[in-house]
């Protein structure tokens, strides 16, 4: 007879509250997220969203971070860094297609906020921050690959990485695009990755 599964355990309230507050920049942009709009849509009392992050600048802040924390969860899953780049370019390939079909509300959250961090120089050092994480994973991954200057060469893979998800997301043919193939990112993966080794 087997044992049955416990539920996943619930997020925590400050969880709860920003994974909310991204799905409504991701639906309506930054002009509906309200401290009131928060509360509403993550079935809080009234009050809970100010209680945890008492200005909207924290609020922006705590979508930095938990972006962050779900970029690395999703990188944490991908392979350990290889040296073989076909394995790199489609483990990186699968990674861009989640992140363009069940990840794309995330994404599209996440460069609506970037653009509110570029007017804001408050909110730079938070946007800064939640970046870094993601540039050492690239850093590790272009090491094992043989790169002379990894961290470099992780710069613009970073850089490829976000211009390739906002034309695909947001960009002036993104609409008329066909749905996002796992063969195609893998190629185009692989090519980019061959740019950024030859140049070390």
């Amino acid at each position: 007879m087997s044992t049955p599964q416990s539920a996943p355990a619930a997020p925590d309230r400050r969880t709860l509250i920003a994974d909310t507050a991204i799905d409504l920049v991701a639906g309506v942009g930054l002009r509906g997220l309200t401290h009131r709009a928060v509360d509403g849509a993550a079935a809080l009392p009234p009050g809970s969203t100010s209680y945890y992050f008492r200005t909207r600048t924290a609020l922006i802040g705590a979508c930095y971070r938990r972006l962050a924390e779900l970029d690395l969860e999703d990188l944490g899953e991908a392979p350990a860094p290889a040296s073989d780049r076909d394995a790199v370019a489609a483990a990186i390939g699968a990674l861009l297609h989640r992140w363009l079909t069940a990840g794309r509300a995330r994404q599209l959250a996440r460069f609506e906020l970037s653009l509110e961090a570029a007017r804001s120089p408050e909110l730079g050092a938070a946007l800064h921050q939640a970046g870094l994480g993601s540039r050492a994973r690239a850093a590790a991954v272009l090491s094992a690959l043989g790169a002379e200057r990894p961290q470099e060469s992780a710069e613009l893979m970073v850089a490829w990485t976000d211009g390739l998800l906002y034309d695909r997301l947001a960009g002036a043919l993104a609409r008329s695009r066909p749905s996002p193939d796992p063969a195609e990112l893998t190629a185009t993966v692989r090519r980019m990755l061959d740019a950024a080794l030859a140049g070390g």
